[in-house]
């Protein structure tokens, strides 16, 4: 099927909202859904949720209501002024931020040694074939959903819930991580120690130091992204460019007094250290998932995307890989300091003004990461509230900027809010497997895209798909597991990845293509996305149980908001019970308080929509 592309249209400001008004704070603004308008409606609601459930695992949407329906509940268009120029900077500006800084050295003098260089060659590749996905979905559904919008085309409701209440608890963590460190390496640029310039207080211990700095910094990068998308690339363009050349810097002048005999011994801690720090710095990469939020504001989504994402996340692997070679070459793995590598690195060697320039790197990158941060993740909100999961008001468009203005806030409030009172040792493990999970999701909807079509596909082939991602996804979780249990022996990988294998391969032979791309596509299809499906799943598995366990409670009190709320509004909106005629079935429904009455109306009103499924 040929990529559907958004009609080029001139913005100019105007729509069916400005008799209304953007700033508009109503309870019909956040909960419009004939389910909540009434505690009798909401009471048959709740009683209709085994249905309603079995409903929405089933729905799936598609391509032309992800990019048309859906759109229009912004009430205004986004500019489309994006070239892959300020996607290639944007790419840049998310993912080089202070982690290459600090994860580098932890891991090289814990886990890896010397051979920190293959760990990052690894999450690399990892990166990459998750880039490769992202890349075929950006250019055939150009919406600002991102992963979001893929899921639910091609896994359904639940399944993109699932990386809705991830993205947006990622959106609001990182931004507050990501600005606290901010106000460090400010202090440590002014030569102060790290919580210098936060205030002390007598609350709890991972509390007690308040961070106005990083509700400042949040303040003003979400403000910039608020104002125009271009203006926000222009902005990107000059930070990361300084930051590249402070980069160069690093690498020219780290090269310059390497010493190969620091590279050995290569490899210490054996093989399962370059996996288990793999595991870490892959996070170094993350970020490149707001590119793809970007589409719906690019001129040319199959040309600019391909070349953005792809070309910058090569450049960006090389230099990783070049930072944490000439780190190695500078000095003895064992004298790497664990949280100022490269800054004591260079002072060791007698060029103790350099700390300064790896600070002022370090917080440019921080910087750009805040600020591409907020326009990919209020797109994804953005796209997440057309769908009515979270308040339909986070939909909004601004009709002068052309910016979700809304969904901005949202996530720059909470952000600035935890960011200012929690130091987030605990919550910070959370972006790390949610990251992968949601990555490993994307691999899967993408062989589900090539080989499964409604209405095309036959029941015997589907079934066929089905059982054989089951192999390919329960022996890659095998190799996880088995490595996290018994990394040094092998027997068991013997069996699991030949079983990995042969589920591939049973896929690209007993399953026929149901749909290929007309523009660009990942090769080597099934192959790299079973790949990309062991890969994620493998560095799942090197996180530990706690992070599993952080993770499943963080799901459960997801899951169960989607029960209470957002699986009811998701229903109204899937079939049509927002629209004028649905309002006049669902009146009765809505009206009434007496929970029999209500239910009754609401379960005639679902009947007469049993073949509206999306």
């Amino acid at each position: 099927m040929a990529p559907v592309e958004p009609p080029e249209e001139q913005y100019d400001g105007k729509s069916e909202s400005a008799e209304r008004g953007y700033w508009r704070w109503q309870k019909e603004d956040f909960f419009p859904e004939p389910s909540f308008a009434s505690w009798g409606a909401y009471r048959s609601a709740l009683a209709a949720t085994p249905a309603r459930f079995r409903d929405r695992f089933s729905g799936r949407s598609t391509d032309a209501d992800e990019l048309g329906e859906l759109r229009h509940r912004s009430e205004n268009e986004m500019r489309r002024c994006l070239t892959w120029w300020d996607l290639t900077w944007f790419g840049f500006g998310s993912v080089i931020g202070a982690g290459i800084f600090v994860l580098t050295g932890q891991e090289a003098h814990d886990h890896a040694g010397p051979a920190i260089v293959l760990s990052y060659v690894a999450s690399g590749l990892s990166a990459m074939l998750s880039v490769f996905c992202y890349t075929e979905f950006a250019v055939e559904i150009p919406v600002a959903g991102g992963s979001f919008a893929y899921l639910r085309v091609e896994l359904g409701d639940v399944a993109a819930f699932i990386a809705a209440a991830n993205l947006i608890l990622e959106s609001i963590i990182g931004t507050a991580a990501v600005a606290r460190s901010w106000t460090s390496y400010l202090a440590s640029l002014i030569n102060k120690p790290a919580s210098a310039l936060r205030i002390q207080t007598s609350l709890a211990e991972g509390y007690n130091e308040l961070d106005p700095i990083a509700v400042v910094v949040i303040a003003v990068t979400a403000t910039l992204a608020m104002l125009s998308a271009k203006g926000t690339s222009r902005v990107n363009w000059v930070a990361s460019a300084v930051h590249v050349l402070v980069i160069a810097f690093v690498i020219v002048a780290g090269f310059l007094h390497a010493k190969t005999s620091n590279l050995t011994p290569f490899m210490p801690y054996g093989v399962p250290g370059v996996f288990r720090a793999a595991a870490i710095v892959y996070f170094a990469y993350g970020g490149f998932d707001n590119i793809a939020t970007m589409a719906e504001e690019t001129k040319n989504p199959s040309r600019d995307i391909p070349l953005g994402l792809l070309g910058s996340m090569s450049v960006i692997t090389a230099i990783y890989c070049l930072m944490a070679l000439v780190l190695s070459m500078m000095q003895p793995y064992t004298a790497i300091d664990r949280s100022a590598a490269y800054s004591v690195a260079f002072s060791n060697m007698g060029m103790q003004w350099a700390q300064y320039v790896v600070a002022l790197g370090a917080l440019k990158g921080m910087t750009t990461v805040l600020l591409v941060g907020a326009l990919g993740q209020a797109r994804y909100t953005t796209h997440i509230a057309r769908s009515h999961i979270i308040p339909p008001v986070f939909a909004l468009v601004h009709p002068r900027t052309g910016t979700p203005v809304h969904a901005t806030m949202l996530i720059a409030v909470a952000g600035a809010c935890i960011g200012f009172f929690s130091s987030l040792d605990v919550l910070s493990s959370l972006l790390s497997i949610s990251t992968l999970f949601i990555f490993m999701m994307m691999a899967t909807a993408l062989l589900v895209r090539r080989y499964y079509v409604r209405g095309v596909t036959s029941r015997t082939h589907a079934t066929r798909l089905v059982a054989l991602l089951a192999v390919v996804i329960g022996s890659s979780a095998g190799i996880a597991a088995y490595w996290g249990v018994a990394p040094e022996r092998w027997v068991g990988y013997t069996v699991l990845v030949p079983l990995w294998a042969a589920g591939t391969l049973g896929i690209q032979l007993l399953v026929p293509v149901a749909r290929a791309p007309k523009v660009w596509g990942v090769p080597l299809v099934p192959w790299l996305p079973s790949l990309s499906i062991a890969t994620n799943l493998f560095l799942m598995g090197s996180l530990g149980a706690q992070a599993f366990i952080r993770f499943g409670v963080c799901t459960a009190i997801m899951l169960l908001y989607y029960v209470l709320v957002g699986l009811h509004a998701t229903y109204d909106v899937a079939h049509g019970a927002c629209s004028d005629v649905d309002e006049e079935v669902y009146g009765d429904a809505a009206d009434v308080d007496d929970p029999k009455a209500a239910a009754a109306a609401a379960a005639t009103a679902d009947g007469e929509r049993a073949d509206a499924k999306i």
